[in-house]
């Protein structure tokens, strides 16, 4: 048994409230993995460029059905007007899917419509207009590529101080990461600026090592040999299969409920929704 697998006897504290992301195409693989899945389980539904808005709520139908709790994306950029915001947000509410959302900027380097950002969307009213109650913001622990990280500091208060005016809950849910010590350090940022809601620390289910590199890439997240070493893989095995055992064990004895407030694990499946949900299992179970 590898180091790495042994680390899977050691991470169940953090998985207490676990949440998964698919996109509408999965909804087929979730059905095969419910019953390895906690009833009540959050499941986030992606907001794809090319995904029609009835397959998202399609998928968020499901979910419910299936006894989890289904948590829409809202793509500012991909929004081509408020009427759109509005037939969407209405769609859900008629399946009783609208409690909790993800509100994000998106892709587009330019806007489709009026939403130039997420704080746009929530400052429209659109929200709470059609039931939400709780809002995930994201969160870049490596920072983002394309954006300055005052810029991302800057943004993530403005729509925490939004979301708060409106009565509205929220969690911040990070991208996916590799190093456990660079999300520690800002988390420690995070409630050092006041923003004290829920963390959802991004962990890619277990996946062939290159597609993690390959998304790693896209997303602009670290994936330098150091870091990746880290995680529990070598860049020399590239075959191979890497699960998040090593990081969630390092980050779970870094975490000081006391000082780090709530950490909770959002898993991104990248097509493995039945890997992961067997994964997160056998994590709960204790077995070796």
């Amino acid at each position: 048994m590898s180091p790495t697998d042994r680390d899977t006897s050691r991470v169940s504290g953090l998985l207490h409230d676990f949440s998964l992301e698919i996109t509408g195409k999965d909804v087929g693989d979730l059905q095969k993995a419910a019953a390895g899945v906690p009833q009540g389980t959050r499941v986030n539904v992606t907001f794809l460029a090319n995904e029609q808005t009835s397959v998202r709520v399609r998928a968020a139908e499901v979910i419910k059905g299936l006894g989890f709790r289904p948590v829409p994306h809202i793509s500012a950029r991909r929004l081509t007007s408020r009427d759109e915001l509005d037939r969407y947000l209405s769609a859900l509410a008629e399946i009783g899917a609208t409690e909790d959302v993800v509100v994000i900027a998106g892709d587009p380097a330019h806007p489709a419509g009026p939403f130039a950002d997420s704080l746009a969307v929530i400052a429209s009213g659109a929200l709470t207009e059609y039931g939400v109650r709780s809002v995930d913001i994201a969160g870049y622990p490596e920072g983002h590529p394309k954006i300055h990280e005052d810029v991302l500091w800057r943004a993530v208060e403005e729509k925490t101080d939004a979301l708060r005016a409106r009565g509205l809950d929220y969690s911040v849910a990070t991208q996916f990461v590799f190093d456990a010590a660079t999300v520690v350090r800002w988390i420690e940022q995070l409630r050092g600026r006041g923003i004290d809601g829920p963390v959802r620390i991004g962990v890619p289910g277990p996946a062939g090592v290159q597609r993690l590199l390959r998304y790693a890439k896209r997303f602009g997240v670290s994936s330098s040999a150091s870091v990746v070493q880290k995680y529990g893989f070598s860049l020399t095995g590239l075959l191979g299969t890497a699960g998040p055992a090593r990081f969630i064990a390092d980050l779970q004895s870094a975490i000081d409920p006391a000082l780090h407030g709530e950490i909770l694990l959002h898993f991104y499946t990248f097509g493995g929704v039945r890997a992961t949900a067997e994964w997160v299992r056998t994590a709960l179970s204790g077995e070796e």
